[in-house]
């Protein structure tokens, strides 16, 4: 608040004087604009502060008091502008500081990005190279196996009989003795895992048994009440002792009945686990064309029946029920062992051999799926009322099973020698191998007249010592064909497509004539039709070569032609293709009339044909007779030779047209 008591002074003269005095003084000094400024305050705060009159030496003191601080305040001003200059300076060398780590953390980020980016690409080009190298690694391989298969085969073609029949010999010794340590390891292994579990089971079987003794001591040496119950208490501990005994007893009783009950679930498990390895490898040689996978295939199921026929002698069946189930399972083992035996003669397996590989598989898959939801559903009290020999859900089911091992073999087949496949020298061999692209090109041709809108390879299939280039094509109505082209001489083997016949518009003799025509276009025509057949609505026609009028049925084509489109829909070439020798040389025979002269009797023939067909691997000529029995037909062939007689078929008849058995 401004003071007014200055105001009242009377003479501003004197003021003014003064005011001129000071600032005359502060020029004389050197004083500065500030220093004036500050003068004429100090002379106002004088002024107000009611004095009427100012002496000059008062004012003298007063001005030297504002100088001296008006030089502080300029030191003060000075300092703070020092102050403010370093700070100022301190700032602009932290602003350049932290300017210079930001360049250095740029260029450090710069850095890492540069070398992840030169790790990547020398990564890049390692995995480049890698694959490179593993590309020529992969072809090396390729060329190796492919001198190996040559060597093999060069030796092969100069391997004598003995020597073949030692070297296939040896490799199926040393196959099934490989199989045999296999399965006597895992025999071993689950033999220690139940004497591990049996170990486990008395180790807790003794700690509750001490327990038990340790509760029981307990009781037997509890304070008394007093000596009026003395008598009590020594009948009490008399008849603790006698149950002790007796419940000690029940206990061991119980630990044996568990401890056999155990003995007995691990086998039906091993019986289980054989059944299903079995049901798998039978389910693979079904499937199988390879002699080399069929072989081990055929070990492993002879095995599994081992396996399975020492199961079976510790489980607690019937006499009945026990026979027929081993009986299945040895039936197996011999079967497989006979066709392990042939396989080593070098020969195939026959059609007819393979749908009783398919019957073993059937009733095996049975009796795995029965045994397998017999384990899975059954209960403790059914599972110890069936070791203990009695009726329940676990006899009944093992009976079901024993019943259904009984089931007769379907062994048919739907042409005679189907499924020989090669008899003697693989014929393909001599010709030039042919690659993938000339073989798409191959595949077009031969099925030029089925409107191929797309072609796609698929991969190789090794069967019956014969690779083939696989393809699946799609006509313009977007139906799909499989077919295999031979790698050597790229010949059309196997084709096969769906195609929808619901009507018979055509009949057999037409639907023959159809498949000579395509025949003709794949080269062949020195064929004749040997068996006919309608299944559905679909021909079966099967051809053999003929020279000099014998039929050759080694060289079998199969053919089948859709009835309602009149469209050959199928082929399979394969044992032709094999087996086929224009320069084949047909030896001599006796005649007709002897041959029929050694017939059965009762055997009616009605058409008869020389023809030379498959025998252990070899090729036989026969008399060929069609004869009827009755009502019945048959199918006989006689050595041509010796009249002896080496194969007989029944002709029978089904919904699916005319089969043989």
């Amino acid at each position: 608040m401004e003071n007014k008591t200055g105001k009242n002074v009377s003479s501003g003269a004197k003021k003014v004087e003064s005011l001129e005095k000071e600032n005359a003084a502060v020029a004389a000094n050197g004083g500065t604009a500030e220093k004036k400024t500050t003068v004429r305050k100090s002379v106002k705060t004088t002024a107000t502060s009611g004095a009427k009159t100012a002496k000059p030496r008062a004012s003298k003191s007063r001005v030297t008091a504002a100088e001296k601080k008006e030089e502080k305040a300029a030191e003060k001003r000075l300092n703070a502008a020092k102050d403010k200059a370093e700070k100022k300076e301190q700032k602009l060398l932290k602003k350049a500081e932290l300017k210079q780590k930001k360049l250095e953390k740029k260029m450090a980020i710069k850095e890492k990005k540069l070398a992840k980016k030169e790790a990547l690409a020398k990564k890049k080009a390692e995995r480049k190279q890698n694959k490179l190298d593993h590309a020529a690694a992969l072809k090396e391989k390729r060329v190796e196996r492919k001198a190996e298969r040559i060597a093999r085969r060069e030796m092969l073609r100069n391997e004598s009989k003995a020597d073949r029949r030692a070297r296939i010999e040896r490799e199926k010794k040393e196959r099934v003795a490989l199989k045999r340590q296999k399965a006597l390891a895992r025999e071993k292994e689950r033999e220690q895992r139940m004497k591990a579990r049996e170990a486990a089971h008395e180790r807790r079987s003794q700690e509750r048994r001490h327990k038990r003794e340790q509760k029981t001591e307990r009781k037997k040496h509890a304070p008394g009440f007093g000596g009026w119950l003395a008598a009590v208490i020594s009948l009490g501990v008399a008849c603790l002792a006698l149950a002790t005994v007796v419940t000690a007893g029940a206990f061991r009783m119980n630990d044996m009945t568990l401890e056999t009950a155990n003995g007995y679930r691990s086998t039906l498990y091993e019986l289980v686990a054989a059944s299903e390895d079995m049901d798998s490898n039978l389910g693979k040689l079904r499937v199988s064309s390879g002699a080399g996978e069929q072989r081990t295939l055929l070990t492993d199921v002879l095995v599994d029946s081992e396996l399975m026929e020492s199961a079976l002698e510790r489980m607690p069946i019937d006499n009945v029920t026990s026979t027929d189930i081993s009986s299945f399972v040895n039936k197996t083992g011999n079967y497989c062992r006979s066709l392990l035996a042939k396989l080593g003669r070098g020969q195939a397996l026959s059609e007819k051999e393979k749908n009783t590989v398919e019957y073993l598989y059937n009733i095996n898959a049975q009796l795995y799926n029965e045994l397998n939801e017999m384990t899975t559903h059954m209960t403790e009290k059914d599972f110890m009322a069936f070791i203990g020999g009695g009726e329940g859900v676990v006899s009944q089911k093992f009976g079901e099973v024993g019943q259904a091992t009984l089931q007769e073999p379907e062994d048919t087949v739907d042409a005679p020698f189907t499924g020989e496949g090669n008899v003697g020298e693989n014929k393909l061999t001599a010709l030039e191998e042919v690659s993938e692209s000339r073989a798409e090109e191959l595949v077009k041709e031969y099925l030029q007249n089925y409107h191929i809108a797309n072609t796609q390879y698929t991969g190789e299939t090794l069967a019956h010592e014969t690779a083939c280039y696989n393809f699946t094509l799609t006509d313009e109505s977007g139906n799909e064909i499989f077919a295999q082209i031979t790698k050597n001489g790229g010949k059309l083997a196997f084709f096969d497509t769906y195609e929808q016949c619901s009507e018979k518009n055509f009949d057999l003799d037409t639907c023959d004539s159809l498949a000579r025509e395509f025949l003709a276009q794949l080269g062949v025509s020195d064929v004749a039709a040997v068996w006919m057949s309608d299944s559905g609505m679909v021909a079966d026609l099967t051809y053999t070569a003929v020279k000099d009028g014998v039929r050759i049925y080694p060289d079998l084509i199969r053919v089948r032609v859709c009835e309602s489109k009149g469209r050959v829909v199928g082929m399979d070439a394969m044992a032709y293709l094999l087996n086929h020798d224009p320069e084949r040389k047909i030896g001599t025979s006796m005649s007709r009339e002897e041959a029929q002269q050694k017939l059965s009797n009762g055997l009616t023939p009605y058409s008869a044909h020389l023809a030379v067909i498959p025998l252990n691997g070899e090729e036989v000529l026969a008399h060929e007779f069609a004869c009827t029995y009755g009502e019945e037909e048959y199918v006989v062939y006689l050595d041509a030779e010796t009249g002896e007689e080496i194969q007989v078929y029944r002709v029978r008849a089904s919904a699916r047209g005319n089969f043989l058995r």
